[in-house]
């Protein structure tokens, strides 16, 4: 397989697995992700809708990414924008069937679950690097172009200010913010190294 055609698939597999851990979020109902309570946050202050202002800022991420690293915009991007949303709203369907009412601990196990595979597919598209979204670029531009710090350190900061700006802005800010904040940019990193590097190039990373 060429190395252009692993890229096509785990940008595809990425994208689509997100949506999917989104809709599993949605489920277990402990919080909402960090760019969700930032966006959430904005709607509160403007007393507008959160659909309005995810438009506007995920806009405004694209805008400055555009001029500061277009490197990240590609077909990952177009999949974030259009395939999120039905990848959520099916797995979000599956999981009420199976669980119509399900317990904390069932919550608890679907959070985890998601969390870690979220990580996964996260750390697909990355590497595969054919765009990402728009808040996921600005950690990546830190890390990567301006060597601000390791893309977890990155990562965590921009997701601790999302949730610092919900939680002043009385967003809902539950366990699943805080793991999601304070482990997905260390997981997405280790799975980069062990897992999707070494897919893409055939032999395990240095």
């Amino acid at each position: 397989m060429s190395q252009q055609m692993k890229r096509i698939i785990m940008t595809f597999v990425g994208v689509i697995i997100t949506g999917f851990c989104v809709g599993a979020f949605q489920k277990a109902n402990l919080g909402v992700d960090p760019f969700t309570s930032f966006v959430t946050a904005f709607a509160n202050i403007f007393h507008s809708t959160y659909s309005t202002f995810y438009v506007i800022i995920t806009g405004s991420l694209l805008a400055a990414v555009f001029f500061i690293n277009r490197h990240y915009i590609g077909i990952a991007t177009i999949l974030n924008l259009f395939g999120i949303g039905p990848a959520a709203d099916f797995m979000y369907g599956v999981l009420d069937r199976i669980f119509p009412n399900p317990s904390f601990g069932i919550r608890i196990a679907i959070l985890v679950v998601g969390v870690l595979v979220i990580s996964f597919s996260s750390s697909l598209y990355f590497t595969a690097d054919l765009g990402v979204s728009a808040y996921d670029a600005v950690a990546l531009t830190a890390a990567n172009k301006y060597k601000v710090a390791a893309f977890r350190v990155c990562r965590i900061s921009t997701d601790l200010i999302c949730v610092i700006m919900g939680f002043v802005c009385h967003v809902t800010i539950g366990v699943g913010t805080v793991i999601t904040a304070l482990m997905m940019g260390p997981i997405i990193q280790w799975y980069n190294t062990h897992v999707s590097e070494p897919f893409l190039y055939g032999k395990k990373a240095d």
